[in-house]
């Protein structure tokens, strides 16, 4: 198929607040025998508009052939239903105490948006399948402490049937769950749990949807590219910090472990992911060794 045909097939479904569409031919040739995760969390998941963009980001990359998968996260959505229910939130460490009734919230709200994301997409002709510990789970976790109850850190990943939906030209959309040997339900760490997902694939790209533009430099300056070992210094100097340093902890692990680059890149604004894969200039922040 020649470009010129690729370009005016792209044209029908190419947004025009996206970057320019001349370049989309090169980029796929970039990607297209890579794979692509991609984390969707923080507070951007719940603000329809921007869902509904993230939506329409993802099915345009499943159009033009690329191979992606979806990790989402469900933090404030999972914060919500316990308000409803009256249950106070405690963290260690940043991690969400999750007893046997917190557990089961957290599962049924995880699963809930993860079908609202295969619906959603379907909706736009787009095909993908659901991925959590009520159907096709692919996780299996070690608890991480017992303070934690059941928060798990995946020990095992099922990746075959991962790179079977690929084939099929559907979208993996995974909850952050999985099962110990016991098939107990563990709550897993958004973050965490697309490291361990892109690591186990040797993904081109690890994309980390958040609510913040990307890692800021000591005159709040945002930076476009950064070394894991410069982050490090950044980290001992107190300049990235709070929140933050899980989420740069994952990203320097993820480098270091075969995935070529991770990105974080700001969820609110539109069109990032188009401008991070289809654009020199790129979205929010790219870490690679």
């Amino acid at each position: 198929m020649d470009k010129n045909y690729n370009l005016e097939k792209i044209k029908n479904f190419w947004p025009k607040d996206a970057p320019d569409i001349k370049s989309v031919p090169k980029y796929i040739e970039k990607y297209k025998d890579e794979i692509i995760v991609i984390k969707y969390g923080g507070n951007v998941l719940i603000d329809r508009d921007i869902f509904n963009n993230f939506i329409e980001d993802i099915s345009i990359l499943n159009k033009l052939g690329l191979s992606i998968v979806v990790v989402h996260g469900g933090g404030p959505r999972i914060e919500r239903e316990l308000k409803k229910q009256n249950i106070d939130s405690k963290f260690i460490n940043g991690l969400r105490v999750t007893n046997d009734k917190v557990i089961k919230i957290v599962e049924e709200v995880l699963i809930d948006f993860n079908n609202d994301i295969v619906k959603s997409l379907k909706s736009l002709g787009t095909n993908a399948v659901s991925i959590h510990t009520k159907s096709n789970n692919i996780i299996k976790v070690l608890p991480d402490n017992k303070e934690l109850g059941y928060v798990g850190v995946p020990n095992e990943i099922n990746t075959k049937l991962i790179k079977k939906i690929i084939d099929l030209k559907k979208i993996p959309i995974i909850a952050p769950l999985g099962l110990d040997k016991n098939k107990n339900t563990y709550n897993i760490n958004g973050d965490t749990a697309a490291n361990a997902l892109a690591k186990k694939l040797q993904s081109r790209r690890l994309l980390l949807m958040t609510n913040v533009e990307g890692v800021y430099d000591d005159r709040k300056d945002l930076i476009t590219e950064i070394k894991p070992y410069d982050i490090e210094n950044l980290v001992k100097l107190n300049i990235v910090q709070g929140g933050m340093l899980p989420k740069i902890r994952n990203c320097i692990d993820a480098v270091e472990n075969g995935v070529k680059g991770v990105v974080i890149l700001d969820g609110r604004k539109p069109r990032s992911i188009l401008f991070e894969i289809f654009s020199d200039q790129g979205s929010g922040t790219l870490i690679r060794a």
